[in-house]
């Protein structure tokens, strides 16, 4: 089954709630939230109190994607304010493993994410202490930019390695220009979690947007 998860980062923030609520309606399954600090990247968004406030607009799942510094300090608070999972960058944690099982003590699963030039070999220390990978196929910080192709080969080498130790459980996650075209590509590669922004919030009909992802 292919999760489309869109990405509130494309929605119009004077409206958010209501952008929330009607991408339920049009089929989506999880809310993707992109939290980004202006540190890690290049770019400024939301905290815990706009994802509080917004909480009530749905009941699907927050999947909420930390790119922040030091994301330790404020996963209590994001959990809080309604996260219903949480990635971490693997490149802005200094003890990755602990925060991850600090993300599983709050009850929630845990995501990692890694950066188009981050390998992936870097992950298997904590391969099974994940739900949850995501392989960013744009380097983050703005959203509407161009699908990264030497991401597909990443994919299906984090899938091959999934396979060998007998983790098909954990979600494998991609985010950055996903449109019907790269969607087809990155699912043959093992894909299962699709986030798609300007895509599905930039089309007339969002409902159609999803069903062509899928």
């Amino acid at each position: 089954m292919t999760i489309i998860a869109p990405s509130i980062l494309s929605a119009d923030f004077a409206k958010l709630g209501d952008e929330i609520a009607a991408i339920e309606q049009a089929g989506a399954d999880w809310i993707h939230v992109d939290v980004m600090d202006g540190r890690f990247v290049p770019n400024l968004t939301f905290g815990p109190p706009v994802i509080s406030a917004v909480r009530g607009a749905t009941k699907l799942p927050f999947d909420v994607h930390l790119m922040i510094e030091q994301p330790e300090r404020s996963i209590a608070d994001y959990a809080a304010a309604g996260a219903d999972r949480i990635t971490v960058h693997l490149e802005a944690c200094t003890h990755l493993h602990r925060t991850l099982h600090q993300i599983k003590e709050l009850g929630l699963p845990a995501g990692v994410a890694i950066n188009p030039g981050t390998p992936i070999s870097l992950l298997e220390p904590v391969l099974e202490d994940v739900d949850l990978v995501l392989v960013m196929t744009v380097n983050p910080g703005f959203g509407g930019q161009s699908f990264i192709p030497y991401s597909l080969q990443k994919l299906r080498d984090l899938r091959s390695r999934l396979h060998e130790r007998g983790l098909s459980g954990v979600s494998v996650q991609v985010d950055g220009g996903i449109n019907p075209s790269t969607s087809a590509l990155v699912r043959e590669a093992g894909a299962n979690v699709l986030v798609a922004g300007s895509f599905v919030f930039g089309h007339q009909s969002p409902a159609a947007a999803i069903a062509a992802l899928r």
